[in-house]
């Protein structure tokens, strides 16, 4: 696509993305928004954005090498070419964003957009709603940790990042207008609702939903009440735009009767969780609430039995003073709460009763990596979940161990903890993964620029009573933790490979590995003997 200066650089976006001064032709065609320099293109637009590390003002010439036609910087540059377009915003981190809303056509106002933030379970909540719109016939998209669909088909997303950076946000949301899509699940990180990144700062929400939120980030947060406040940007953003939206979107299939929808704005928040009501609070838009643990809410959970298949629950639904039984095929109990969220934001989205959806529920597939369950014959169970901080483990691990104890069966953990990320939670992993599991193995995740070793003694010392070599390991080359894992387990074990997930890789100091923890598993347990079979993931 090609947007010209003198169109895109109104009074109007100036303000919004606070733009200090333009300098050189207005009329300067653009055809991209890039801000890693080595992506540019010719006749881009190059975001230089300061960093932790580096900073993009030092790669302008670069930028301007490979045929960037205009630049956005926030400090002043030593020299400025008589054919380029420059920029310059108080924070081009935070212009971004609204320049890229602008550039794509405010692609979130054509769209229903349902955002999903929490500590846990946003990429499996996110996946849920996504496919329960598909289920009930309707075109819809989204953007997770895990996956993608902007177009035809899921995509992988191969980026350690939760919330892509703005032009990335509303380029695949153009892309989901653009190819007919009506509706679109964003998973909404706290980083990415943060004003310091504002990532989805111009994203037009219609629906929010929070899972819950604990303890983590505090290193880019600060403080767990900045980290809460900025969470809760999510449903502040369902009153920043008044209007009511009607989508009538005909662009991929113009040729076909179309009847205009009209869009329900509104929250959805978990009320088992203490910042319940402050979440609800952020809004002036109706709130609906989901409980798995007792509490009044407009959708809560009666009894749940939970086998390493699924759940299998009986859920009351206040509004209608009706109780459904209800069966998925997402191990681990907490899914029971996730599609619950789930069911309140489709039902309220389309209007329709509940029953209409519960039939649906037994169809929804789990997200890769989250409790993916491996079996190829061996008489252990070996369980692979993205599960990293203390609030996860306390989800995970409790329902694995209560289930398997009674029959004699041994919890073993692996996992590790970020580097260059909060440390706080260090400690606490290994606290809780000491009480619940029979032994640990404290590996890898991404030691990044820390030194791996002094990473997970940072996490033992949460479990200081462990006996070292019997009961606590320290093994930090991923791979050959896993098979000490293997070696120690017994039947009727489960092995709990933590932290990783879906990711593609380790990211160490001076490399980043290419790794697969489902792969991994899978070729450790043939090097034992045992054959590929089947995969709940």
């Amino acid at each position: 696509m090609e947007r010209y200066g003198n169109e895109l650089f109104t009074s109007e976006l100036q303000q919004r993305a606070r733009i200090i001064a333009l300098r050189g032709p207005l009329e300067t065609p653009i055809t991209d928004l890039v801000y890693d320099s080595r992506k540019v293109t010719p006749g881009a637009l190059y975001i230089a954005l300061p960093g932790l590390h580096t900073d993009g003002h030092r790669y302008i010439p670069e930028a301007l090498q490979r045929g960037a036609r205009a630049i956005l910087h926030q400090y002043p540059l030593d020299t400025y070419q008589d054919n380029i377009l420059y920029i310059q915003a108080e924070d081009s981190r935070f212009a971004m964003s609204p320049l890229a809303d602008a550039f794509y056509g405010c692609p979130s106002r054509s769209l229903a957009v349902i955002g999903v933030t929490g500590t846990e379970g946003k990429s499996t909540t996110v996946f849920l709603i996504y496919q329960l719109l598909t289920l009930a016939g309707k075109k819809a998209g989204f953007i997770s940790t895990v996956q993608y669909r902007i177009g035809e088909q899921e995509e992988w997303n191969p980026e350690h990042q939760t919330t892509p950076e703005a032009p990335v946000i509303h380029k695949y949301l153009a892309a989901m207008r653009d190819y007919g899509m009506e509706y679109a699940v964003v998973e909404s990180s706290s980083h990415g609702l943060s004003p310091r990144t504002n990532r989805l700062g111009d994203v037009a929400f219609d629906v929010g939903v929070m899972t819950n939120v604990t303890h983590e980030h505090l290193e880019f947060h600060g403080t767990w009440e900045q980290y809460r406040y900025d969470k809760a940007n999510l449903f502040r953003a369902l009153d920043r735009y008044s209007h009511e939206k009607i989508l009538g979107n005909q662009t991929a299939f113009p040729d076909r009767p179309h009847r205009p929808i009209r869009v329900p704005s509104f929250g959805v928040v978990n009320a088992d969780d203490p910042s319940a009501s402050y979440f609800a609070a952020a809004t002036e838009r109706r709130v609906y609430t989901y409980s798995t643990r007792g509490s009044e809410a407009d959708l809560s959970i009666r009894s749940l039995e939970s086998t390493a298949q699924g759940n299998n629950y009986e859920v009351y639904s206040r509004a209608e003073d009706k109780t459904y039984k209800i069966q998925d095929n997402l191990p681990g109990s907490f899914n029971a709460g996730n599609v619950l969220a789930s069911l309140l934001v489709v039902s309220g989205l389309l209007g329709l009763p509940l029953e209409d959806f519960i039939p649906l529920v037994s169809q929804l597939r789990p997200v890769r990596g989250r409790m993916t369950v491996i079996q190829q014959g061996q008489p252990f169970e070996v369980i692979i979940d993205y599960a990293h901080t203390p609030s996860s483990f306390e989800i995970v691990l409790p329902p694995i161990k209560k289930r398997i104890e009674p029959h004699g069966g041994r919890l073993i953990s692996v996992f590790g903890s970020g580097g260059e990320r909060d440390r706080e939670k260090r400690p606490r992993q290994g606290r809780i993964a000491a009480d619940w599991s029979d032994i640990v193995i404290l590996t890898d995740e991404d030691p990044r620029g820390e030194d791996p070793l002094a990473l997970l003694e940072e996490i033992a010392a949460g479990c200081p009573e462990r006996i070292r070599d019997r009961e606590l390991f320290l093994i930090p080359d991923r791979p050959t933790a896993i098979r000490k894992a293997f070696s120690l387990a017994r039947p009727g074990d489960v092995v709990l490979l933590l932290g990783k997930g879906h990711e593609n890789s380790i990211i160490y100091a001076d490399r980043v590995m290419p790794y697969d923890e489902i792969g991994e598993a899978r070729r450790a347990l043939e090097e034992l003997g045992y054959r590929e079979q089947s995969s709940s993931s």
